[in-house]
């Protein structure tokens, strides 16, 4: 079975158990994103929504150890949580193999985060998608596909952010933002998006390999170019402004390991089955009426299906020459 998307949290706070005497050399909380400077390497966490005139340990960050933080990553204080996720990504996305290979996307197909959509508009051109959170330039999809936009402000055409429970079980394709880890959503928005290419993205996904055993397909977040003008764009309030000023996208895609995943999954269900059908026979042969164990051959008929379709959607889409993404 696909791991358990609340441990999502326990992986992140063993990589920040396990940066030894890493330190916070610098913070900054901006207006849209929150930067942490960690050995020289800067890690980026979307920003709370959330105005505060004040927070209580201001001015004592600087020389934190990481490992000291890794509560915060739970925490339900949204300042703390962006802040663990910030100094995580500063470990995390420095010392990753998964980003390394990475495909850079062309951010000449769009700005900022609009590049994500057009790289992969082809994959999802009349297909159903789910966005979660509105973001500029949607609306160039509305036409190419069935595009439907969750978000907790709805504007004209959104949908509340409450109808995921409806929408994303339906869709073929789910865009979710790396800020629902700390904003602690990401469980069951996960957890709805299993059927779905599931393509997670934004400054705050950290360059996990494991993120494709909670079911996501493609991580696409950003590489640090320009540490010194990320800092200034993010210090003088910059949003998207920080693409082509300190950072770019890359994408990668975990789906081959999923299909190992589940192909390895699919057997051994396949010889649970066979086990319980062996059992029955025996059973019946004996006269002794309903085969207790029903019920459970009956689930695992279904979880066989779920798993068969599940790979062959991973196959399909990775087998028509289309997907060349890392």
């Amino acid at each position: 079975m696909m791991a358990n998307p609340k441990e999502i949290y326990d992986l992140l706070q063993d990589k920040m158990s396990q940066s030894g005497s890493a330190e916070i050399e610098r913070l900054l909380i901006g207006l849209t994103w929150t930067l942490c400077e960690v050995e020289g390497n800067s890690g980026l966490a979307m920003s709370p929504g959330i105005p505060t005139r004040t927070l209580p340990w201001s001015g004592s960050m600087s020389g934190a150890r990481i490992s000291g933080l890794k509560d915060w990553i739970t925490s339900w204080n949204s300042y703390n949580a962006t802040v663990a996720m910030a100094a995580a990504n500063a470990i995390i996305n420095t010392r990753s193999s998964l980003r390394t290979k990475a495909s850079p996307i062309n951010m000449n197909m769009g700005p900022g985060n609009l590049a994500v959509f057009e790289h992969f508009a082809p994959l999802f051109k009349d297909k159903k998608v789910a966005v979660v959170g509105r973001y500029p330039g949607l609306d160039l999809y509305e036409d190419t596909c069935d595009l439907t936009v969750l978000e907790r402000k709805p504007g004209s055409g959104d949908l509340p952010d409450m109808a995921c429970e409806f929408v994303l079980p339906e869709a073929e394709w789910v865009f979710l933002t790396g800020t629902s880890i700390p904003n602690k959503t990401f469980p069951r928005l996960v957890e709805l998006s299993k059927d779905a290419n599931l393509v997670l993205m934004g400054p705050t996904v950290p360059w996990l390999s494991e993120l494709s055993e909670f079911g996501v397909d493609f991580v696409a977040g950003v590489n640090v170019d320009q540490s010194h003008m990320l800092y200034h764009t993010v210090a003088e309030g910059g949003g998207m402004r920080i693409f082509g000023n300190g950072v770019n996208y890359s994408v990668v895609d975990l789906g081959q390991k999923q299909m190992s995943t589940v192909k390895q999954q699919i057997a051994d269900v396949v010889a649970k089955r066979e086990q319980l059908k062996s059992e029955m026979s025996t059973w019946m042969a004996a006269c002794k009426g309903r085969f207790p164990k029903m019920n459970e051959l009956e689930t695992l008929d279904n979880r066989l299906s779920h798993l068969d379709s599940r790979f062959k959607r991973l196959w399909d889409l990775r087998n028509d020459g289309r997907v060349v993404a890392g």
